[in-house]
């Protein structure tokens, strides 16, 4: 996504969204396989419990803390009202859709009928979100908020994740290059670099999330 922002510093922003697609990807994987019922997979999966839990956080910090410091410093301009409307009415779309899918999962009678349905309408409503936010709302973030009112936002999301960093941070970090990690990590505290590199990257990948080395995942 190439924009300019001249305010606020996105990278985390942008690493959360491309974290969401890449688990949308892995979750369709599962979803479509015909030599093991999906529902098992995935009900089982640590890495479908990591991609609701991960959603939800960000997804509620940004109901909290930014649409509404952006509805009140932007009243009595319908567009850019409209576009924060619309970004509220996406999350209330999507986060349903998880328990709709979870609820699927439990059917033992016609949920496997359902789960493709409402996997590809997660897929299309997220995908479509975060397209959204990226090429509309991310600019209008970096004009109207304050680095403090950032601050705020990335502050309630660390809060809302909580001792679920040392699985946070590799899970947002999997599969993506090694330019982009270094980059991500140098502006982290030291303490936070030397963790993840000698304990948290590991417990991680021991994890398993989709098992994939079991050959039973989606990779």
């Amino acid at each position: 996504m190439s924009q300019n922002f001249k305010n606020l510093d996105m990278t985390m922003m942008f690493a959360i969204h491309d974290a969401l697609r890449r688990e949308l990807e892995r979750i369709a994987r599962v979803t479509a396989r015909v030599d093991e019922d999906p529902r098992h997979v995935l009900s089982t999966a640590v890495g479908w419990e990591l991609f609701k839990k991960f959603l939800t956080i960000h997804h509620t910090s940004e109901d909290i803390t930014v649409w509404p410091v952006m509805q009140e410093a932007l009243a009595g301009k319908p567009a850019e009202i409209a576009l924060l409307d619309a970004m509220e009415a996406e999350h209330a779309v999507i986060d349903p859709l998880l328990a709709d899918i979870d609820a699927a999962l439990a059917d033992r009678d016609s949920g496997i009928e359902r789960l493709g349905g409402l996997v590809d309408t997660l897929h299309t409503s997220l995908g479509g979100h975060l397209d959204h936010e990226e090429r509309d709302a991310l600019q209008l973030m970096d004009i109207t908020l304050s680095q403090e009112q950032w601050a705020a936002f990335s502050a309630e999301q660390r809060t809302r994740v909580g001792q679920d960093s040392v699985r946070y941070l590799p899970w947002l970090l999997d599969d993506i290059d090694a330019a982009k990690v270094a980059h991500i990590l140098g502006n982290m505290p030291e303490m936070l670099r030397t963790a993840y590199e000698t304990e948290w990257r590991v417990a991680y990948d021991a994890l398993d999330i989709w098992g994939t080395k079991t050959g039973s995942g989606a990779r």
